[in-house]
């Protein structure tokens, strides 16, 4: 299930990075739980073919995540965020962060 999160996290990050196709298959997969076989169905085409995108999709994010490091550096932020007592240096944080 750790994965799973992982996974959805970068792809919160990243999905802009991906084909319009591999954010459906990202959907159907990882937020709709569809089985490899309800796809295969879905988009006429193999369950390996199914699950050969759904592996390459992971490991584009991963690989993305590897080279820009950005879900990583949020999730520091956040935990210096969360074990500062300094409200205004929070605020600014936050700003920046939300853009």
């Amino acid at each position: 299930m750790d994965e799973v999160i992982y996974l959805n996290n970068l792809y919160d990050c990243y999905k802009d990075l991906l084909t319009d196709k591999q954010r459906k298959y990202f959907i159907d997969y990882y937020q709709d739980n569809l089985t490899l076989s309800e796809m295969s169905l879905n988009y006429d085409i193999s369950r390996n073919a199914i699950h050969r995108q759904i592996k390459k999709i992971a490991d584009m994010l991963r690989f993305y995540e590897s080279k820009l490091g950005i879900v990583s550096k949020n999730s520091k932020i956040m935990d210096l965020i969360n074990e500062t007592k300094n409200d205004k240096l929070i605020s600014e944080i936050e700003r920046i962060i939300e853009g």
